[in-house]
């Protein structure tokens, strides 16, 4: 039997879209046809990657998870849609209006606090694009294993793992009191709980709490993907994997204090970025731990370390092959380019249109990478989609080998 691989997709906004470039260059690699199984057999993802994530899930009875049709849906992003400032959700949930106006299940509420964006455009295209009936059949069906969705329960601050398990499978919980697993049908909500940004979009109501941002505490969701059973993982990161580390030594100096531009791109850049590579440093090294107690240990006194791991954190620990892909270019230095090539053609507002001015600029930086987070247009998407798809062909002969083997 093939081992069960498995597919983590962090969150990133706007730069989810190289996620999708990445996906469609590993069915190329492998050559797969429509009639073939799936690749991935379990799916857990963040914010904009619990979107895709659902697109695999629903679309898993074709062997490509017909990813030509996710290309389309973020090539056909615009914008004016989904970069509109909400006046009213500025004013914070104390507005009648917002009540009013907000879209509600039953008496209750969908959305809470105060936001930038109109989440509108968002939810209608995760609604519209995500057939859910087959996300539930492909589940039940035995053709994904498990889907799982990361969302911060806001009111005690808690990661909830949404899980929708296929029958017999069993996800192993963890000890940690601040990440729980829930397993539950997923729907629209709760993907749309996951990629609520604070400040960018209200929190959603999933039952009778508010999410949000899954990202925030954990953009990575590896742990879950192994707890539920996968053998090997496929991770996609947003990240440009060689930036150098600044001399902290040397910042400061001859500088101004950074705009508020600045810090919310450095603070999107930590929050749904910077962990990636940490949560990836802690696989190697218990990869690493397994070859030593492996090679050093007896069956029996193996054994009794997997007991002990099991009380003390729910499951052993075991080695997990993994497969994991980064951008090969800097994608915030692309915003930029791509900005002075076409930031002339979008009207969106005269905050906006300054913002997108600004990051423009050659000397921008953490401006340019804000924006790659909010360029909700599809060519924007189309450039990344491209990046992705060469940075996985040129590893075709890697994919193959560890598909295969």
């Amino acid at each position: 039997m093939d081992p069960l691989v498995g597919l983590v997709l962090s969150g990133g906004g706007a730069r989810g879209a190289y996620e999708v470039g990445v996906l469609r260059g590993v069915c190329e690699a492998l050559a797969l046809e429509e009639a073939a199984p799936p690749p991935f057999r379990v799916i857990a993802g963040t914010s904009v990657g619990a979107i895709n994530g659902a697109w695999m899930v629903a679309n898993a009875r074709s062997g490509t998870h017909r990813l030509e049709g996710l290309a389309e849906v973020w090539k056909g992003l615009r914008l004016e849609d989904h970069l509109r400032v909400d006046l009213l959700g500025l004013l914070g949930w104390t507005s009648p209006l917002r009540f009013l106006r907000a879209p509600k299940q039953g008496d209750l509420v969908e959305r809470f606090g105060r936001s930038v964006l109109d989440p509108g455009a968002l939810e209608a295209l995760v609604e519209r694009v995500i057939d859910w009936r087959a996300v539930h059949q492909n589940v039940d069906d035995g053709l994904v294993r498990a889907f799982i969705v990361a969302a911060l329960h806001i009111g005690t601050g808690v990661t909830t793992l949404f899980t929708e398990l296929a029958p017999g499978v069993h996800f192993h919980p963890g000890r940690n009191p601040r990440r729980v697993a829930r397993r539950q049908r997923i729907h629209a909500e709760h993907v749309l709980a996951s990629a609520a940004i604070p400040a960018l979009f209200p929190a959603r109501r999933v039952g009778p709490s508010f999410f949000v941002d899954g990202g925030l505490r954990f953009n990575t969701p590896i742990s879950p993907v192994i707890r539920a059973g996968a053998q090997k993982l496929v991770v996609i990161s947003l990240r440009f994997g060689s930036e150098d580390v600044p001399d902290v030594d040397t910042m400061g100096v001859g500088e101004q204090y950074p705009s508020p531009v600045f810090l919310l791109g450095k603070l999107l850049n930590a929050l749904l970025l910077d962990p990636v590579e940490y949560d990836l440093q802690v696989l190697r090294g218990f990869n690493r731990l397994m070859d030593v107690l492996n090679a050093t240990l007896s069956p029996a006194e193996r054994a009794r370390v997997d007991e002990v791991l099991t009380r003390e954190r729910g499951m052993g620990y075991r080695k997990v092959d993994s497969l994991v892909f980064s951008p090969s270019q800097n994608i915030g230095l692309l915003a930029g380019l791509h900005l002075r090539d076409h930031g002339a053609d979008w009207k969106v507002g005269r905050f906006y249109e300054w913002l997108l001015q600004k990051a423009a600029q050659r000397e921008a930086t953490w401006e340019a990478d804000l924006a790659s987070y909010l360029l909700f247009d599809g060519s924007w998407c189309e450039r990344l989609i491209e990046l992705g798809r060469a940075d996985a062909l040129a590893r075709t002969q890697e994919i193959r080998d560890f598909f295969e083997k």
